[in-house]
C-alpha cells in the first residue's frame, strides 16, 4: 500500500498498548533487568577491558549477582547482560587515559596496569552512567529509549556472524600452531555483506509485524510458523514453483533465524517455540540446513520448525525501526487529537476495519454535532485527493447518530456534499428531504468511482471494481450517455477506468467514447 502524498510504503496500522505498559514490559524483559542489576552491581566502579567487557573473575561476581550460578549458560548470560547496559548507556565505561587511574573499591577493581588474571588487561573502568536512574525516575519514554538503544546494539550482534562462523567460508584456515590475527581478514573473501545480513533479519522481524496485523485470530496473534518467516524473506514473490536451490537456501534460512531468535527472547521483543530437537537430529554433522518441511505439511508439522509471534513491545520495537528506515507505519489512535482533514486523507489508505477503529477513537473525543460540521468541511474540495476524503467522510458519518442531522441538513444544496448528506438522511429515516436532482446523481456517482479508483491499486482490485462498475451501468440506462455532461474533474478518467474493467465490449467501448467526449467537452 502507498500513501500517494508522499509515495512512502504504508503499514497497516498496528494497536499498540499506552507508553506506561510498554516500558513495564521493557523493564521486565530479562536483559534489562539483569543489565540493571549489574549497573547497580557496578557501583562505585569495575574495572574492565579495552572493549568495556568485564574480565574473567568480574564475569563471575556478575553470575553471582544474577543468581546465575547453576545455570550452565552463565557466563555467557551475564555477558549478554553486561553488554546491554554498557550500550544502553546503563553502565558507562572510562578509559585509563581519560580518568587518573585511581580506584575506589579493591574488592571490584585492579590497580592501574594490573592484569586481572588469566592474561587479561585492564584498560578502564565502569560504574553506573547516568540513563540508570531513568529507569525508576524517568517517563516511559526515557525507559522505552533506554531499552531502545540496547536493543539496537542486540540486534546487529544478532546479525553478525562470529569469526568461527566465518572462517569455515575461507579458502585457507590459519595453519596448526599459527596465531589468527582479525584485522588479517580480507572481508570480501567472506562472501558476506554485514547489509545484507542486517536486512535479513529485519525483513523477517517485518513479516511478523505483518503476520501480526493480518492475524484474525483476536487480540493476539497466532504463532507464525518459521518457514513461512523464512519464505517471506526469501522466497520471490513472483515465483509459482520452488527450484530444489530455493527449498535449500529456504532450510538454511530456517537455521539462521532459530539461531537468531533464541538469541532476541530476552530482549522481550518476541515469544519464540525453538526448532524442535527431532528436526535438529536429522540434520547431518557437516550440513548448514535443516531438511524443508514438505509442501503439504500440517500445521504441526511445520511447528516442528519452530513458530514466532511478537509481542506488543516487539511490535512497537520493528514500528520505531520502519519509520527510521523512511517507512510509514501508522499507530491506531494516532489521529484522535487532529482535525478532521488529517483523518479523511488517512481513511482511505486504511484497511476497512482498521478506518472504522480509527474513526471511532477520532469520534469519541468530540461533540458530535461540531464533528459532523468539522468533517464537511475537510471534505470539500476538487483536488484528485477530495473524492477519498468524501468517501471516507460518509464512512464516519454512518458511524454517527440523529445528532448529525443538523449538520447535514445545512450542507443539501452544495453541489459537493449535498449528495452525500441526502443519503445519511435517508438512511436514518429522514422523510421530508427534497429529492437530489439529476446532476447532483451523476456527481456523487462519478466521485464514488473516483474515490474507489483512486483509493486501491486497480491491479488488486479488478474483480470488486469491475462488480461495481457493472452495476453502474446495468442500473441507469443510458449511464454514459449522460455521465460524460457531469461537471466533475474525474469525470473522463473515471469513464476511461470503466472502458478498461467492464467485461461487456460493447458497453467498455461507450465507456471510452463518453471518456473522449468529456475531454473535448473540457
Amino acid at each position: 500500500m502507498v500513501n500517494p502524498a508522499d509515495e512512502r510504503p504504508v503499514m497497516p496500522p498496528v494497536r499498540l498498548p499506552s507508553e506506561a505498559e510498554l516500558a513495564r514490559a521493557a523493564l521486565a524483559a530479562p536483559l534489562l533487568s539483569r543489565a540493571a542489576r549489574l549497573a547497580h552491581w557496578s557501583a562505585p566502579e569495575v574495572r574492565v577491558g579495552a572493549g568495556g567487557e568485564l574480565p574473567a573473575d568480574r564475569l563471575k561476581h556478575a553470575v553471582t549477582e544474577l543468581g546465575l550460578d547453576a545455570d550452565e549458560d552463565g557466563e555467557a548470560l551475564a555477558a549478554e547482560a553486561w553488554n546491554f547496559a554498557v550500550d544502553s548507556g546503563l553502565v558507562a565505561v572510562l578509559e585509563d587515559d581519560e580518568t587518573d587511574g585511581d580506584t575506589d573499591d579493591g574488592s571490584d577493581a585492579y590497580p592501574e596496569g594490573e592484569e586481572a588474571g588469566d592474561g587479561e588487561s585492564v584498560a578502564g573502568t565502569a560504574s553506573p552512567g547516568p540513563e540508570l536512574a531513568q529507569l525508576t525516575d524517568g517517563r516511559p519514554a526515557d525507559v522505552l529509549e533506554i531499552w531502545s538503544e540496547g536493543l539496537d546494539a542486540v540486534l546487529a550482534e544478532v546479525a553478525t556472524p562470529t569469526f568461527e562462523e566465518l572462517l569455515g567460508e575461507l579458502p585457507e584456515q590459519p595453519g596448526e600452531g599459527e596465531v589468527f590475527d582479525p584485522a588479517t581478514v580480507d572481508l570480501d573473501a567472506l562472501g558476506w555483506d554485514p547489509e545484507e545480513e542486517a536486512d535479513f533479519l529485519d525483513s523477517a522481524l517485518g513479516s511478523l509485524y505483518l503476520f501480526a496485523l493480518t492475524d484474525d485470530s483476536g487480540q493476539a496473534a497466532s504463532m507464525v510458523p518459521l518457514p513461512m518467516v523464512a519464505a517471506a524473506s526469501v522466497i520471490p514473490e513472483d515465483m509459482d514453483e520452488l527450484s530444489e536451490a530455493v527449498m535449500d537456501e529456504l532450510s538454511a534460512a530456517v537455521l539462521k533465524l532459530d539461531e537468531q531468535f533464541r538469541a532476541l527472547v530476552d530482549t522481550g521483543i518476541l515469544e519464540y517455540e525453538p526448532v524442535d530437537e527431532s528436526v535438529l537430529a536429522e540434520v547431518g554433522a557437516d550440513d548448514e540446513e535443516a531438511p524443508p518441511p514438505a509442501a503439504d505439511a500440517g500445521e504441526d508439522d511445520l511447528a516442528r520448525y519452530g513458530q514466532a509471534r511478537l509481542t506488543p513491545l516487539g511490535l512497537h520495537a520493528v514500528r520505531r525501526r520502519m519509520i527510521e528506515a523512511g517507512l510509514a507505519a501508522p499507530l491506531l489512535g494516532e489521529l484522535a487529537d487532529q482535525g478532521a482533514d488529517a483523518l479523511l486523507a488517512a481513511l482511505p489508505h486504511r484497511p476497512e476495519t482498521a478506518a472504522h477503529d480509527e474513526a471511532a477513537l477520532w469520534l469519541a473525543a468530540r461533540e458530535p454535532l461540531a464533528a459532523t460540521r468539522e468533517l464537511l468541511v475537510a471534505a470539500r474540495g476538487d483536488d484528485p485527493a477530495a473524492p477519498g476524503r468524501r468517501l471516507g467522510c460518509q464512512l464516519v458519518l454512518a458511524m454517527m447518530d440523529g445528532r448529525a442531522e443538523p449538520a447535514l441538513r445545512e450542507v443539501l444544496d452544495d453541489p459537493e456534499l449535498g449528495g452525500l448528506a441526502r443519503v445519511w438522511l435517508a438512511e436514518h429515516g429522514v422523510v421530508d428531504v427534497p429529492p437530489p436532482g439529476e446532476d447532483m446523481v451523476f456527481w456523487l456517482t462519478i466521485d464514488t468511482l473516483a474515490a474507489q479508483l483512486g483509493g486501491a491499486e486497480i491491479e488488486e482490485n479488478v474483480p470488486e471494481l469491475r462488480d461495481l462498475v457493472t452495476d453502474l451501468a446495468d442500473q441507469h440506462s443510458g449511464f454514459f450517455d449522460r455521465a460524460w455532461r457531469t461537471d466533475h474533474p474525474a469525470t473522463a478518467d473515471v469513464l476511461e477506468a470503466v472502458g478498461r474493467l467492464h467485461p461487456d465490449k460493447q458497453l467498455a467501448k461507450q465507456a471510452r467514447k463518453a471518456a473522449f467526449k468529456s475531454r473535448s467537452r473540457d
